[in-house]
C-alpha cells in the first residue's frame, strides 16, 4: 500500500513537472486536438494532470506560441459569450511531431540502454 501511494505522489510530481517543463508543448497538444479557449485548457489541463494552470502562465504562453506562428486565435460568439478560440498551425503541428519522435527516439534509447545494462 505504501509503494502505491508513493508512486502515485511521485506521478503527481512528473505531471506537474512536466506541465510547468514543456507547457508550449502541451498547449499544441491541446489545440491540435481541437480548437479551444483558455477556460477550456485550464479545465482540460486540471482533468488531465491535476495541475491548475493560472491565467498569468497559460496567457502569456498563448501569445507567445501565436507569435511565433505556431497557433492562430479568432473571435467566436458562443452563447452570447465573446471568445477567443485557438487553434494549431501548420509550424505547429510540425513542431509537435519533432517533439514527439525526439520523445520517442530517446525513450526507446532509453529503454534499449538499460536492457542492454541489466545484461551485463
Amino acid at each position: 500500500m505504501k509503494n502505491e501511494g508513493l508512486s502515485a505522489s511521485f506521478t503527481d510530481e512528473l505531471k506537474r513537472r512536466f506541465v510547468k517543463g514543456f507547457l508550449d508543448m502541451l498547449l499544441l497538444q491541446l489545440v491540435e486536438a481541437r480548437p479551444t479557449w483558455g477556460y477550456n485548457i485550464i479545465k482540460k489541463t486540471e482533468t488531465a494532470y491535476n495541475v491548475k494552470l493560472r491565467h498569468g502562465a497559460l496567457y502569456p504562453m498563448l501569445n507567445k506560441l501565436e507569435a511565433k506562428g505556431l497557433v492562430k486565435s479568432r473571435r467566436e460568439l458562443q452563447k452570447g459569450r465573446a471568445r477567443k478560440i485557438y487553434e494549431i498551425t501548420r509550424d505547429g503541428r510540425q513542431l509537435l511531431r519533432v517533439y514527439n519522435d525526439f520523445l520517442k527516439e530517446h525513450i526507446l534509447e532509453m529503454t534499449v540502454s538499460e536492457s542492454l545494462e541489466t545484461r551485463e
